[in-house]
């Protein structure tokens, strides 16, 4: 390479698409591990991510959809068949009269709960196969690329406040 910044933007721009495809796969391949999880707990992939993202605390629609980075419509359609099926519930908002907060009802508590040992032994294998450190690294890569990617979108961030924990913890 001569240096210039046309030859250097090209090489930019393929770690930029290789990235993209690195992460798309990644994404697939999460999101078929997940659905084998989810499914003898009686749910998906994506209703698990979105009860999931209520353990803790109850959130409105709009929150889950900003922590999940997915649209809020996605999250409502998700969060209806939750609530029809008795797995969640809305609850008033003291913050927001017309945007309910969305929590887990016991059901709910308990579908999440069966993913537990399926969870933690895939977490295992995957520690054991990266190494406790490798697969810690790949979280901070990972991290880093969340936040590098929302400082050039102009997207905000979410702060972590705490280190992520499992979906499997109420």
């Amino acid at each position: 390479m001569s240096g210039t910044g046309e030859e250097e933007g090209g090489g930019r721009q393929d770690l930029f698409s290789r990235s993209a495809l690195a992460v798309f796969r990644l994404n697939g391949q999460y999101l078929g591990v997940a659905e084998e999880l989810a499914g003898p707990a009686g749910l998906t992939a994506a209703r698990w991510q979105v009860l999931g993202a209520v353990l803790r605390e109850p959130l409105p629609v709009s929150g889950i959809a900003r922590v999940m980075g997915i649209t809020r419509q996605s999250v409502q359609r998700i969060a209806d068949l939750l609530v029809e099926r008795g797995l969640a519930e809305y609850v008033p908002n003291p913050a927001h009269r017309r945007a309910k907060l969305l929590r887990p009802t016991d059901e709910g508590f308990a579908a999440v709960r069966k993913i537990g040992p399926g969870h933690a032994a895939f977490a295992d294998r995957l520690a054991e196969t990266l190494g406790e450190e490798g697969l810690a690294e790949t979280v901070r890569v990972l991290e880093r690329l969340i936040s590098a990617m929302e400082t050039v979108t102009g997207m905000p961030a979410e702060p972590a406040t705490e280190p992520v924990r499992p979906v499997t913890e109420p």
